[in-house]
């Protein structure tokens, strides 16, 4: 297993809400750069954790976040957790407008994946954390932009495994739901986005090839739906069926 606090983190989004409950859990176990648009936030997020450095990073850049990774040098953990929800009907959007929210909640983690990914390619090693959503499995009303370019992120940590899954599979990748939260983006009756963060940091310093492509919903794995053959064969032959690894 790698010791992935030997090395550093980043987290982007890490001004606020669950990038920040984030940056606060898992800087108690390794060094952590929290990326920003706004370098007051994230400079907040500094004084809340002693192992954290601010740094103020627009992810949609994608010049500006490869001068940010070249300043850091190699990291051993990358959480893509930056993400803008403009709650818009569709007929008030814009093309413009569309394409901004996917250029930063998709792009930036594009952006982002490619810059960690330099220097986890030499290594051979590394961990990948997308935050995801189920916003493209059931939109909500006002969410167009933003639905489609969680789902599109979902797409690409496929996209990652099957490109680097059979050449790197100790770069582990990984999307993880964190659930309805009490945050900006979220709902006021929402989970407390610290208690998320400590699923989520535990997950993300999970190093385990078998991870590579699972999907956890909170503290729990999201088993791949499974055709009746196959939980005929499971019942008949296992005497049960596969369960979900827990955080």
């Amino acid at each position: 297993m790698v010791d992935l606090t030997q090395g550093i983190a980043v987290i982007t989004g890490a001004g606020s809400g669950l990038g920040r409950a984030l940056a606060v859990e898992l800087a108690r176990k390794m060094p952590v750069v929290g990326f920003g648009r706004r370098l007051d936030a994230v400079q907040e997020t500094a004084t809340l954790a002693d192992n954290f450095t601010p740094m103020q990073v627009d992810v949609a850049d994608s010049q500006a976040v490869d001068a940010a990774f070249a300043k850091i040098g190699p990291v051993s953990l990358l959480i893509n957790n930056a993400a803008v929800y403009p709650r818009r009907d569709f007929l008030q959007e814009t093309g413009d407008s569309f394409a901004h929210t996917m250029q930063i909640n998709l792009g930036g983690m594009v952006n982002c994946n490619l810059a960690a990914l330099k220097s986890m390619a030499e290594t051979g090693e590394g961990r990948i954390l997308n935050v995801a959503s189920f916003a493209d499995i059931a939109p909500l009303p006002a969410s167009s932009a933003y639905s489609v370019s969680k789902g599109a992120g979902r797409i690409l940590t496929r996209a990652l495994v099957a490109d680097l899954g059979d050449r790197f599979p100790d770069i582990v990748i990984t999307d993880w739901l964190p659930g309805m939260l009490a945050t900006g983006m979220g709902i006021a009756d929402g989970l407390p986005p610290e208690t998320a963060a400590k699923w989520g940091a535990k997950l993300a310093l999970w190093h385990d090839p078998s991870l590579n492509g699972v999907t956890f919903e909170m503290d729990r794995e999201l088993l791949p739906p499974q055709s009746l053959k196959r939980r005929l064969k499971n019942k008949l032959l296992l005497r049960h069926s596969p369960a979900p690894r827990l955080l």
